[in-house]
């Protein structure tokens, strides 16, 4: 076999250690979705009215403005739990094994990336259920709606890149569990629950020029079924900078860890 052909077997040798890990600490992955549900939930029906009467309507407003900013958020934080993992397996001698094995040194860090994703793109399948629960309505094509899992793909797969850094970078899993927060927390300082022009100038400049702000607008011209602009390819242009500076930083500590 070609030494790409090994990569791609050992890289799917990871992703379903990965994938069985999640399957047996299912918590992990309820917590991710339960976050999003919980804010969803909280502000539609605490702040829906209130906030809903400056989007153009109530409630019923709302819960459509809100939905598709409460999943990017969602996929944000699935980074959490693969920077832990990834220190886990760091600090707790499993990768001394790994060293000794035949295997492609970046099927590692490939595995938990491509376990990752999947197991994001899973836990939003109840947020997006929750949501339309509570009323969420999509005029959505099938083909926007393929469009705008593709984008959340992408997100979830930029994110755990950097994510994957974070948790080579930690010395402890408690400081891995810490780092990826501001990730976490960016969308709320984007147009996620409020209009970026609502915002005081300082702050609607943040979030007009930071990267979650594109990317929630971008979803949910999506999943309206309205016109996007050029949100989508800077929403694109972010998540294959990200992607590459957490690859290329992921490598760095990767090398430089196993060669100690």
């Amino acid at each position: 076999m070609s030494t790409l052909t090994y990569a791609v077997h050992d890289s799917m040798t990871m992703t379903r250690r990965n994938l069985k890990h999640a399957i047996r600490y299912p918590a992990v992955g309820f917590g991710s979705a339960l976050t999003p549900i919980l804010m969803l939930l909280l502000f539609v029906y605490a702040f829906g009215d209130a906030i809903g009467a400056g989007v153009g309507g109530g409630q019923d407003a709302y819960v459509n403005y809100l939905t598709p900013g409460i999943i990017v958020m969602g996929v944000a934080a699935g980074g959490m739990s693969t920077s832990i993992a990834v220190c886990s397996d760091m600090t707790e001698g499993i990768i001394n094994r790994f060293r000794t094995m035949n295997i492609t040194r970046s099927s590692f860090m490939t595995g938990h990336v491509i376990g990752s994703v999947i197991q994001t793109m899973v836990c939003m399948v109840p947020v997006v259920g929750v949501a339309l629960a509570v009323g969420f309505r999509s005029d959505a094509s099938a083909l926007e709606w393929l469009a705008a899992a593709g984008l959340l793909t992408a997100i979830a797969f930029a994110v755990t890149w950097l994510a994957v850094a974070l948790g080579l970078a930690s010395k402890t899993v408690e400081s891995a569990s810490n780092k990826p927060l501001l990730i976490q927390f960016l969308p709320f300082l984007g147009s996620a629950f409020v209009p970026a022009d609502s915002m005081s100038p300082g702050l609607r400049w943040f979030a007009e020029n930071q990267p979650f702000t594109p990317m929630t607008e971008t979803l949910r011209g999506l999943l309206s079924g309205s016109e996007i602009g050029n949100s989508g390819w800077i929403s694109l242009a972010w998540c294959a900078g990200i992607t590459l500076v957490g690859y290329v930083w992921s490598r760095s500590l990767f090398n430089s860890t196993t060669k100690r």
